[in-house]
């Protein structure tokens, strides 16, 4: 069906552009055979597109006069690429959700009949949520002086706030607001350099009168994409081999954020599954692995047993202190 589609948009395109085609030359410019060329004129006919046929020996197929598609080029499959549903979060964020509706029904109008039920139908069977479960967004104080600030390249004098607390007032030319997830960053220079500022740390943003060029062969799509495998690749690895019981599995599939791969192997003689994780740090593999209790035996390395005994003996000791 999708081949088809394609197929009669490309009909309706070679028309508009040629004027007048034979079934003959269609079917060679398609790849298709004449008795198709003519099956498929019939379907734009009943799809409501004004085909019509000229007889004699310079005859062929046309468009009534002045009959124009409004999505010149476009395939079926990059009409419903247009009409996948945005993150509605996201778009709340940045003021668009309004527009972003409205600008989609007038999408749809400007499609040929053809693919108006087609698009419409995108909108029930695909959704976009990049909500958390509990949805707990980031205050951003500063995001719409940051819109606009991009928008009209004036520099930013903004207060930041570090991980560890601290603040410092900063110059930056902005260059783009970028989301992972539901949070937002900004993207600017400072200096030679182009950084990333998390939204919500930027405790005061004031725009400046000086404003700044921005650099014409800078890519934000293309600088995040650098900048997310950068910070990939720079992360800290700790890895942990062990044995989990049977009974959690399940559970270790569907990892949280600090474990960032797990893998299985075949069980043991005695039941036991083999199993590698690969955390950022020895505190969040061993806070990880005491969650589960004796479903999970830690083999190596020999230093991080050590240290969930001694944990494990202080956990007890405060239990103790606190409830006998």
């Amino acid at each position: 069906m999708a081949m088809r589609g394609d197929r009669l948009l490309s009909i309706v395109l070679l028309l508009q552009s040629y004027g007048r085609m034979s079934a003959k030359t269609l079917a060679e410019q398609l790849e298709v055979s004449e008795r198709t060329i003519h099956r498929d004129m019939e379907a734009l006919s009943r799809a409501g597109i004004p085909v019509y046929a000229e007889r004699g020996k310079n005859g062929g197929w046309r468009l009534m006069e002045d009959y124009q598609t409004k999505l010149t080029g476009l395939k079926e499959q990059e009409i419903r690429s247009l009409f996948i549903s945005p993150s509605l979060q996201l778009l709340e964020d940045l003021g668009l959700a309004r527009s972003s509706r409205e600008a989609r029904h007038k999408l749809i109008a400007s499609l040929p009949p053809l693919y108006r039920e087609q698009a419409k139908e995108v909108w029930s069977r695909i959704h976009i949520d990049t909500g958390t479960w509990r949805n707990q967004k980031e205050k951003i104080a500063a995001f719409a002086v940051l819109q606009k600030a991009i928008w009209r390249e004036n520099k930013l004098k903004i207060i930041y706030e570090r991980a560890d607390g601290n603040t410092s007032v900063r110059i930056v030319c902005p260059l783009g607001l970028a989301a992972k997830g539901r949070v937002w960053y900004l993207v600017a220079s400072h200096g030679e350099s182009v950084r990333n500022y998390r939204a919500s740390r930027i405790r005061s943003a004031e725009p400046l009168d000086e404003t700044f060029t921005r650099p014409d062969d800078f890519n934000l799509a293309q600088y995040w994409e650098a900048s997310m495998k950068s910070f990939i690749d720079n992360l800290p690895t700790y890895e942990v081999r062990g044995l989990a019981a049977p009974a959690i599995v399940p559970r270790l599939m569907f990892t949280g954020r600090f474990v960032k791969a797990v893998e299985k192997e075949a069980p043991g003689e005695d039941g036991w599954i083999p199993v590698t994780f690969s955390f950022d740090t020895e505190r969040e593999a061993k806070e990880y692995v005491l969650g589960f209790g004796d479903q999970l035996k830690v083999t190596e390395p020999p230093e991080l047993r050590k240290a969930l005994i001694k944990a494990a003996e202080a956990a007890v000791d405060f239990f103790r202190r606190e409830y006998e």
